[in-house]
């Protein structure tokens, strides 16, 4: 990993993209404009500026992280290198992972198609039905 400036900021908006929280600038920028991220326990701007030490809780789609910030980089990394860009809080990785679990148990719990796409032949069948009845 590159020696970063620990001492540096970076805007709010470079920071999330960096650390791989989102996949552009424009989507973080929104996330943030929409009261999706909170730092230091306010609503804020895509152009605040965020320094290590900074506290941020994200919100994205149902899950939600509660991180402080250890290193303001400003160049976007190998996910393995952008996890050491911030901490997490244990209880922030246990409420994550529960809602993650959830998830998982309900989407087993649905009921999965038997098969893909209609065959040619079921479509066949399909065509004269909706023929016949229309």
């Amino acid at each position: 990993m590159t020696n970063f400036d620990l001492t540096a900021t970076v805007r709010l908006d470079k920071w999330l993209w960096a650390a791989r929280f989102f996949k552009t600038r424009q989507i973080a920028a929104e996330a943030i404009n929409g009261g999706k991220v909170h730092l230091n326990g306010q609503r804020t701007k895509p152009g605040k500026e965020v320094k290590a030490g900074s506290h941020l809780r994200i919100h994205k789609g149902s899950l939600e992280w509660d991180i402080q910030v250890s290193v303001p980089a400003d160049r976007r990394r190998p996910a393995t290198e952008a996890r050491l860009f911030y901490e997490e809080t244990p209880e922030s990785v246990a409420r994550r992972e529960k809602v993650i679990e959830a998830q998982r148990l309900e989407r087993a719990s649905m009921p999965q198609p038997t098969h893909g796409k209609p065959s040619k032949r079921d479509r066949r069948m399909i065509h004269r039905f909706t023929n016949k009845s229309g």
